[in-house]
Parts: C-alpha cells; sequence; structure tokens
C-alpha cells in the first residue's frame, strides 16, 4: 500500500473522529452512528472495516485520546488498534507504542465503577474489559463436527471451549447467516457468559419454566433444549419486535416447546422462572464501550428499582418449591446483589440456593459473578431462590 494511501486513510479517519467525538459521551446509540458515517459510497469493505477498528479503538480508549493533537490522536490509535490484515499497514505506518507509556488502564474504566465493582480494577479484569470481545456461538446439533468441518472448508479458524461442551469461539470476522450451520438451526450467537447462567443454575430436564424477559431469546433457545421436548418455556417480553426474532429463531432451531406469552396465566405455578433483567449493560462494555461513557450512576439506580419490581412481580408464578432465577449483563452490584438482598429482606418465603456450578468463580453471598477475564466472555450476574 503505498504512503499516499495511508495518508489519505489517517486523514479519512480523522475526518470521522472529529465527527463522531462530540457525541460519544452523550449518544447509547452510538453504533447507528458510526454506521451511517460509513455508509460514505467512496468507502470499499476493507475500507469500513479498517475505519470501523480504528473509531471504536478510540472510543474504548478515550480518555487516553480526548484533547490529543491530530498527529499523536493518529498515532495512539493505530498502536491500539486490533491485529488484522487490513489494519497491519496502518499500524506498520503511523503506530508509535511509545505513546501508551505511562498511561494508566485505569483511566479507561469511569471511576463511580469503583465503588460498584472494585473486582474490575483488577489488572487482569482491566486487560479484559478494554479489549473487544470474541464471538462465542453456542451448538444445537449433537453433530458438532459437522459445523466444524464447514468452518474449516471457508478457513475459519475457531476454538471450542473448555468448559461448556457446545460452546465455540470463532477467530475470524465471518458471515455466519450465508452458512448451511446457521440456517439449518445447528448454531446460535451467544456469549459463552450468557450460557453459563443455565448451567450455573442446573435445569431439570422435563421442568416448565417463564423466561419473564426473553428478548429475541437466546437463553429461551438454549433453556428448551436443557428441558427438553417433554418441558416446555413460556417466553414474554415487552419488545414485540425482539419476539418476533425469538419466533424467527426457534423456528430455524426446530424447537417446538417455546410458546410466547405477553403475560402468565394468573393462576400459572411454574416449576422455574428465569428473571434476565434489563439492567445497564456494563457486563457488555467490550461489545459496546461507548457505554462506559455515558452509562450514569442514576442510570444504574433506576435499573435496580426497576429490577426489584420485576422479581417481585414474577415471583408470584412460581409452585411451592419452584426455584426463581435472576441474572443480568451488569458489572454493578446495585443491580446485582443488593437486588437480591432486597428481595429477600421482603419475600421472607424465598430462600437463597447455591449455583451448581462456578467455572472457577468464586461464590458470592447471593449469587455468582462471572467476570471477563477468566473465559473471555463479557460480564454476568446469576442468583437462584427458591420458593418454600
Amino acid at each position: 500500500m503505498t504512503p499516499a494511501i495511508l495518508q489519505n486513510q489517517r486523514l479519512t479517519f480523522l475526518r470521522l473522529w472529529h465527527r463522531l467525538a462530540p457525541s460519544v459521551r452523550l449518544d447509547r446509540n452510538l453504533p447507528a452512528r458510526i454506521q451511517e458515517l460509513l455508509r460514505d459510497r467512496s468507502f470499499g469493505s476493507r475500507d469500513r472495516r479498517l475505519y470501523r477498528e480504528l473509531l471504536y479503538t478510540a472510543v474504548r480508549h478515550l480518555p487516553w485520546v480526548e484533547g490529543r493533537p491530530d498527529d499523536e490522536l493518529a498515532a495512539l490509535v493505530a498502536t491500539l488498534a486490533g491485529e488484522s490484515a487490513f489494519t497491519a499497514p496502518f499500524k506498520e505506518q503511523f503506530a508509535r507504542p511509545d505513546l501508551v507509556a505511562g498511561l494508566s488502564r485505569e483511566n479507561l474504566l469511569p471511576g463511580w465503577l469503583r465503588a460498584e465493582c472494585p473486582e474490575a480494577f483488577a489488572p487482569d479484569q482491566l486487560a479484559a474489559l478494554n479489549t473487544r470481545a470474541p464471538l462465542w456461538l453456542r451448538l444445537q446439533t449433537p453433530t458438532p463436527e459437522k459445523v466444524f468441518a464447514e468452518f474449516q472448508a471457508r478457513s475459519w479458524d475457531f476454538k471450542p471451549s473448555k468448559v461448556l461442551a457446545d460452546a465455540v469461539k470463532l477467530l475470524d470476522e465471518a458471515d455466519l447467516a450465508a452458512t448451511t450451520a446457521y440456517k439449518q438451526g445447528w448454531i446460535e450467537i451467544q456469549d459463552l457468559g450468557s450460557q453459563m447462567i443455565l448451567e450455573a443454575v442446573g435445569v431439570v430436564p422435563e421442568s416448565q419454566w417463564l423466561d419473564a424477559c426473553a428478548g429475541a431469546g437466546g437463553k429461551t433457545l438454549q433453556l428448551a433444549g436443557l428441558v427438553g421436548p417433554i418441558g416446555w418455556v413460556d417466553a414474554g417480553d415487552i419488545r414485540a419486535a425482539a419476539l418476533f426474532e425469538l419466533r424467527e429463531r426457534a423456528r430455524r432451531a426446530g424447537l417446538k416447546n417455546i410458546r410466547i406469552v405477553a403475560e402468565p396465566p394468573v393462576d400459572a405455578t411454574y416449576d422455574a422462572v428465569l428473571v434476565d433483567a434489563p439492567c445497564s449493560g456494563t457486563g457488555t462494555w467490550r461489545r459496546a464501550p461507548h457505554l462506559k461513557w455515558c452509562t450514569t450512576p442514576t442510570a444504574v439506580a433506576n435499573h435496580a428499582a426497576w429490577q426489584r419490581e420485576l422479581l417481585a412481580r414474577y415471583s408470584r408464578v412460581l409452585r411451592p418449591g419452584g426455584i426463581l432465577v435472576y441474572a443480568t449483563c451488569s458489572l454493578c452490584r446495585s443491580e446485582n446483589e443488593a437486588v437480591i438482598e432486597a428481595f429477600l429482606s421482603v419475600y421472607r418465603r424465598f430462600a437463597p440456593v447455591a449455583v451448581t456450578r462456578t467455572f472457577g468463580f468464586a461464590r458470592g453471598r447471593h449469587g455468582l459473578a462471572i467476570l471477563p477475564a477468566r473465559h473471555d466472555t463479557d460480564a454476568f450476574f446469576v442468583a437462584v431462590m427458591q420458593r418454600k
């Protein structure tokens, strides 16, 4: 690649960044803004991949790049950008590793998080939280070798998980929707940490579940597979578009034991209820680094209040002896342990139950925190309670 082309790429990145930068600390929908910027018809596919990586690198390392002159900004982002075929020439031309010397990773997380999750500031967690999360898949087939054969035929690098037999990390960018494996419902995109939640609970085959906040159904599909064809899962959510996607995913996976419900029947008595609660999303910062800069303690507190309401509402449809599973993709104690403590202090007919698998994480008093560094995941929390 010629020096002139590389200089043009540098100037184009700076132009895009200066258009984006005023919105980074304000706009929770920043990915849509980035996508709009990259629709420029003069960009080829490799250009878009390069500029996307550079822009997200700058967002991820915002406190390190803010206020720098353009020459240093471009050089620092080149240094920090991920290694790939489409970033290699840019990095070789402009990277300056000396600019990273003396910079503190602790500045790459908002200061208010320290009170909510001091563990996030451990060196290994800081390193993980400030790198892009990988793409994890969940296998939905008894013959995974046919999935692996297709990936190998497409020259995609992948790595099966060491802790869950059905989890696979895809190491290359890939058009999964074009694969036979996807079209036949043999794979679903689901982070390994998300898969760990139900595995930690120990789902009983043939049981009857309510997935109260199902969304597009990642855990719903996993749950339907775990309970088996005799069990069933009722799935509800306030977002109609998400439930439409869930229907399509269930159809593709060939799962017949999922029922979409607007609200659980008033006389329902489920064996188990999953409240995968809407949250601040602090556990997804590896995938959505812009959320680091526009999430506030007030937003965390507002989510916690909503989460307490959801637990109270859906605890009513459990049979005696049934289990209530609470999960978030949050790092924040206010949304995790504190919500469970508040619930148990009011609803004394419930008692905490230890998870059945920890995956190497330490059990907390009221649940299990899944942090990114150990297994290269997003961050999650899960707690289990039983109705007496």
